[in-house]
């Protein structure tokens, strides 16, 4: 009998091992379209970029359900990845600048904080000479990249990338690589008027 045992155990041992190989989750595979980028510089505008071709402004009518506070405020929409850019629009006025810095900061902290492993804001001056902060956040945010760009007169504007999908740094990591340097094409053509 324990000569049996024996050989029922060296069976089961020499049965279990085999060339198992972990095979880690796989994900869509994205096909980019190529870079191309068109001008937007509507009358009445306060502002100029160039934005891609394979997106589309839309006026932003609401916010929060209550009508914008100024008709300047658009979105960037891009069907094709599910996202959109916020672009919100602000005057500059008398004593105001510390305001709407501070509100930008605490859009990009106070929100994201509980989600983000780290927020790394980055001042930067672009080639027209506007300055401005430009956020990464790292970590399932709904958000992963945020900036403004102000002249600290006259003007100030916002923007944020936001997807329509729950959160997943790792599947929405190279759609977020490839639309960052769209808003530094936008952040770096940007003009006043």
């Amino acid at each position: 009998m324990s000569k049996f045992l024996f050989c029922i155990g060296l069976l089961f041992l020499i049965s279990c091992n085999s060339d198992y190989a972990y095979k880690p989750r796989g994900y869509f595979k994205i096909d980019f379209p190529k870079k191309a980028y068109q001008s937007f510089d509507q009358p009445g505008y306060p502002y100029s970029f160039e934005y891609p071709a394979y997106a589309k402004i839309v006026k932003d009518t609401t916010f929060f359900e209550q009508t914008p506070e100024n008709p300047y405020w658009i979105n960037i929409d891009f069907p094709r990845f599910n996202s959109r850019i916020y672009i919100s629009y602000k005057k500059v006025e008398k004593n105001n600048f510390d305001s709407l810095v501070n509100d930008a900061f605490t859009l990009s902290y106070k929100q994201h904080t509980y989600k983000a492993s780290a927020i790394e804001p980055e001042p930067f001056t672009t080639p027209n000479g506007i300055n401005g902060v430009y956020f990464t956040l790292k970590g399932n945010t709904a958000t992963a990249n945020q900036f403004f760009v102000s002249d600290s007169v006259k003007h100030f504007l916002r923007g944020a990338l936001y997807f329509n999908a729950t959160p997943n740094e790792d599947s929405l990591r190279p759609v977020n690589a490839f639309l960052k340097t769209d808003l530094q094409h936008l952040i770096n053509t940007l003009r006043w008027k």
